[in-house]
């Protein structure tokens, strides 16, 4: 186990490395955050002026009805995230091939995806619909079980995206071919993925306990200008945070899959570490 930390954290350094090399990869996630919540937006607007007229003419939306506009915003919304990571992952393979990825070639690349991708964004959201239904009407025992499928199926998916962008192949091809995959090196795509969100779990409560003592010290001025500039700098630095979390996540995923399609020499990646990530836990 201590063995799969170390090569698990050995390729997120590098994966922070490539990073350095590329920073525009950033844009990517935070397109995709714009992009989301757009998405909410659209959704929430319509669903606050149907409730609202509800309460006027006593009409009630149907539970089918909920359930087929829950559907499409789960369609909507896996689709811009999935489109968007595409683009992350597409760019960063470049970068990994030794070339010099811009914006437009990650776009380029999930625009070239986008069917598979609402394929897959389609299958994302029945699995997910389905698993919330059944969450609903479960006892907490069913919920806790329903919860560990869930788990289980985000692990087997880790790397659709990845078969997406690099094969062309349809959205339940690129499932099973995740599913296959996660068998070589289980513990690096768990264990990995888990150090990476603990330790931006560390880095948010830093951020968040900076910014509640920042903004306490502006208030203490009782300028307005002085408070709003230091939520705005709190803000700031969360958001950057969760920026660069959800790029290194596309780029190790990109490592690990270049790896496993057999691809030996990944620029800015030590090949040793990549082997080992395929080696069985000792």
């Amino acid at each position: 186990m201590f063995d799969r930390f170390s090569r698990s954290w050995q390729l997120v350094k590098a994966s922070g490395s490539v990073l350095m090399q590329d920073k525009e990869l950033l844009l990517f996630p935070l397109l995709s955050s714009v992009a989301a919540f757009a998405v909410v937006l659209c959704f929430a607007l319509p669903m606050i002026g149907m409730v609202a007229l509800d309460g006027i003419s006593h009409s009630k939306i149907s539970g089918l009805g909920m359930y087929i506009m829950g559907f499409l915003f789960y369609v909507t919304q896996y689709f811009v995230i999935f489109f968007f990571n595409a683009a992350l992952v597409g760019a960063a393979m470049i970068r990994l091939d030794g070339g010099n990825p811009t914006l437009s070639d990650g776009m380029k690349i999930a625009m070239s995806r986008w069917t598979s991708i609402l394929g897959y964004a389609a299958i994302a959201a029945t699995v997910g619909l389905i698993l919330r239904v059944l969450q609903e009407r479960a006892g907490w025992l069913g919920k806790i079980v329903l919860g560990l499928i869930g788990m289980a199926w985000t692990v087997a998916t880790y790397r659709v995206v990845p078969v997406l962008v690099s094969r062309n192949v349809g959205p339940i091809q690129a499932v099973e071919e995740s599913a296959s995959l996660l068998k070589q090196a289980w513990g690096e795509n768990i264990i990995g993925q888990a150090g990476i969100g603990v330790a931006f779990a560390a880095i948010h409560a830093v951020v968040i306990g900076f910014g509640i003592v920042l903004i306490l010290v502006a208030a203490v001025t009782k300028s307005t200008v002085t408070i709003v500039t230091a939520v705005v700098i709190a803000v700031v630095l969360f958001i950057a945070a969760s920026l660069i979390q959800a790029a290194l996540s596309g780029i190790y995923a990109a490592a690990l899959y270049r790896y496993a399609e057999g691809k030996q020499q990944t620029n800015g990646f030590d090949s040793t570490a990549l082997a080992n990530a395929f080696a069985p836990a000792r």
